[in-house]
């Protein structure tokens, strides 16, 4: 049941920030002097509508979206004669601009003000940590097989004995600086050059400001991972050296939140441009995902993906990670609307950025401004962008029915 609720109470927030979305053209359309006409939650057949002012305002009946009606977008748009000098299109390019900018502007803004709440009551994920030496804080066995999942600590089978780091001499307190003449700057690095590899292997550490090499034989042992959806089991080589991670949380209070959250903002801004930036190169990682292959955890999820996410959080009480999902849509969603292609915000910025900039021109040689650019002829642009993101769109949902990323 939790579930359930989990996946509703995601979706309508999802649908709300598409609404907060809309309502940033809205208030910036209205402050500037253009004229809205219609403000919707959803799409389809109207359930319930009231108009005050000059602008109507309601509900409709597919839940997938809204729209802000503002008069005269472009110069195809039908326009009472009367409204005309409020077009859109005739407005200063610096209106214009603003008006589209304030979509946005809004995901950013909610996305800000949820990580403060995030900050506040759970903390915040380090999405760029440091490296961190690779010092061994205890030697240890080799256990038969060790069994982890996203929701509990790693249960590993009892074991007796030395293992083999213990057996050669490693000692609490070392670090390791070198696996097989390869340097290690992180912790993590040491299970990733022992992991798969066969045979003896060499490891250089730094013992109180001496360099000491051992060579060691890893043991086998079984790898079995847990998710909601699978269990897989993996052999991987061991030596028997444990580490103590670093926390993969910052704690704040109130106060000190406030500077914490303008640094995870900027660093979930990059990273969130980086992705985007990326998303080309993801077609092939979820055509694998659709045709059986397994699903990279850094391929993108769809609305419904993202639902379903949103569900198993609430369901294993983890509401950070909803909350970290809906700010990371969001701050998703306001940098996707700014890259210059129409239909999206960004394209209908770069059209107004042509059209300032050519009349800038022609004005340097005594000529007068031109008229609006032609929409129409942008048409065939238009539709190729339309059809590649919908085509994107399915083949991401595809994957999340078929080949979910399990969170937990």
């Amino acid at each position: 049941m939790s579930f359930v609720v989990g996946v509703v109470l995601f979706a309508v927030a999802l649908l709300l920030s598409v609404a907060w979305h809309e309502c940033g053209h809205m208030w910036a359309a209205q402050r500037t002097g253009m004229k809205v006409r219609r403000f919707f939650v959803g799409f389809g057949p109207t359930i319930w509508s009231t108009r005050r002012g000059e602008t109507e305002y309601g509900f409709k009946a597919l839940p997938l979206g809204g729209f802000c009606d503002i008069a005269g977008m472009t110069p195809y748009d039908e326009i009472d004669e009367a409204d005309r000098p409020r077009a859109m299109y005739l407005q200063k390019p610096w209106k214009r601009v603003v008006v589209l900018l304030a979509g946005p502007a809004q995901n950013f803004i909610l996305g800000f003000v949820l990580i403060y709440v995030l900050a506040v009551g759970w903390g915040l994920p380090i999405l760029n940590p440091d490296p961190v030496p690779a010092k061994v804080t205890e030697v240890t066995c080799v256990p038969s097989s060790t069994t982890i999942s996203k929701t509990a600590a790693p249960q590993a089978a009892p074991c007796t004995g030395s293992g083999p780091a213990a057996a050669q001499g490693l000692r609490a307190g070392d670090t390791i600086v070198a696996v097989n003449g390869k340097p290690v700057s992180d912790y993590s690095q040491v299970s990733d050059l022992i992991g798969k590899g066969g045979g003896p292997v060499a490891v250089t550490v730094d013992r109180a400001g001496q360099r000491l090499n051992f060579t060691v034989v890893p043991q086998v042992t079984t790898v079995i991972s847990k998710s909601s959806t699978e269990t897989k089991s993996e052999q991987m080589h061991r030596i028997g050296v444990g580490f103590t991670p670093p926390p993969s949380w910052a704690h704040y209070n109130a106060a000190s939140a406030i500077p914490g959250t303008f640094v995870f903002t900027g660093d979930l801004v990059n990273a969130t441009w980086d992705a985007l930036l990326s998303m080309p190169s993801k077609v092939g990682k979820l055509w694998t995902a659709v045709t059986g292959g397994q699903r990279a955890m850094d391929t993108p999820i769809s609305v419904y993906g993202a639902s379903v996410a949103g569900g198993q959080a609430v369901e294993h009480g983890a509401w950070e990670v909803f909350l970290l999902l809906l700010i990371s849509i969001n701050f998703f969603l306001g940098l996707f609307n700014l890259v210059p292609l129409l239909p999206l915000d960004g394209g209908h910025i770069a059209i107004v950025g042509y059209e300032k900039g050519r009349d800038t021109v022609r004005r340097w040689f005594g000529r007068t401004a031109r008229g609006p650019v032609d929409y129409m002829k942008l048409m065939p642009l238009t539709y190729a962008v339309v059809i590649v993101l919908g085509a994107f769109m399915v083949l991401t949902l595809t994957a999340d029915i078929v080949n979910p990323i399990p969170l937990f």
